[in-house]
């Protein structure tokens, strides 16, 4: 095997471990998410993201893009916690034609709930990845990474 495949090989595992570690995790947090709060992952990820950001709300695009999904997914999850009342949308002051999406206050309630669950159910998941030698790097690295970055304008 030459250099480049051994190269190509190793980033080939080091995806399949990441999609591994991804999708223990996602299940975790999932089974807690959805059993006490009501909540999908994404759900709890789009309410959470926009309670981060400077005025709690962001436009449709710049969430989906964010949430990495499409524009129609992200419209049909606002559309569910709107119908919640944990999400509400707004015109955009600047540019009428743009739709923001912002938490409510009986959302804000909700993340203040399970938020802490969310939190320690991910950090036991990491915990024990990074007692396996293949996924420490992995979880050195996350743990190295900035904390939910603001997402531009």
């Amino acid at each position: 095997m030459s250099l480049a495949d051994e190269e190509v090989e190793a980033q080939v595992h080091g995806w399949r471990l990441l999609a591994v570690l991804h999708a223990r995790i996602e299940t975790r947090l999932g089974r807690v998410l959805q059993a006490r709060f009501e909540l999908s992952v994404s759900e709890y990820g789009v309410m959470e993201l926009l309670s981060r950001q400077e005025e709690h709300h962001l436009r449709m695009g710049q969430l989906a893009k964010a949430m990495a999904l499409s524009q129609a997914a992200t419209t049909r999850l606002v559309n569910r916690l709107e119908d919640r009342g944990l999400l509400a949308r707004c015109l955009c002051p600047e540019d009428r034609r743009g739709i923001y999406s912002e938490v409510t206050p009986a959302g804000f309630a909700l993340l203040d709930r399970a938020r802490p669950e969310h939190n320690a159910v991910l950090r036991d998941a990491l915990a024990e990845a990074s007692r396996n030698p293949e996924m420490a790097h992995l979880v050195a690295a996350i743990g190295l990474a900035e904390s939910s970055p603001r997402i531009p304008s």
